[in-house]
């Protein structure tokens, strides 16, 4: 069983911090990095049902409180059984608690896949994501994030392997 979780203290209302989740997706979205990453998409409005996801990965909204809570169940890629999810933990200090945590079992060659690709690009994007949040809420601003290099190769292999997709096939 594969648990990864994210989190970062916010000195706002739950309310506040609810409302990023709510914003997920959709034209306003506070809380996804999309600058850096590629945007969460999904086929209508955040809600139970709602099917879409960023990249190769993909995933339906399984459960959603607004303002509290999302659960987005994997679909893709292959060997990805579980989910993720987005939380918020009132009545933490003097705010809040902003919790992504995924938890799956990986079978076949995600077994290989999420340790060596998919794990450091997933702990890159949440950090990056709760940094968005921070930001979004006008807290102070984080320091730019530098990825680790290992994260800077995945991500410049995963580009030139989605252009080549793109392409098509070379012709001999």
């Amino acid at each position: 069983m594969i648990r990864n979780v994210h989190e970062r203290h916010l000195p706002v209302p739950a309310s506040a911090a609810g409302a990023l989740i709510d914003s997920l997706a959709g034209p306003e979205d506070r809380l996804w990095p999309p600058r850096r990453w590629p945007a969460m998409r999904l086929d209508r409005p955040l809600g139970i049902g709602a099917t879409g996801g960023h990249g190769p990965v993909r995933y339906t909204v399984q459960d959603y409180r607004p303002g509290a809570y999302v659960r987005f169940r994997f679909l893709a890629p292959a060997g990805f059984r579980g989910h993720h999810e987005f939380e918020v933990l009132p009545g933490i200090g003097d705010g809040c608690l902003l919790r992504h945590q995924l938890v799956m079992t990986a079978h076949g060659s995600a077994r290989v896949s999420w340790p060596l690709f998919f794990r450091p690009l997933h702990d890159a994007l949440v950090e990056d994501s709760l940094d968005t949040a921070v930001v979004s809420l006008g807290l102070a601003r984080p320091a730019p994030r530098r990825w680790p290099a290992r994260v800077r190769v995945l991500r410049r292999l995963a580009r030139t392997v989605s252009h080549g997709r793109a392409r098509g096939p070379v012709n001999s």
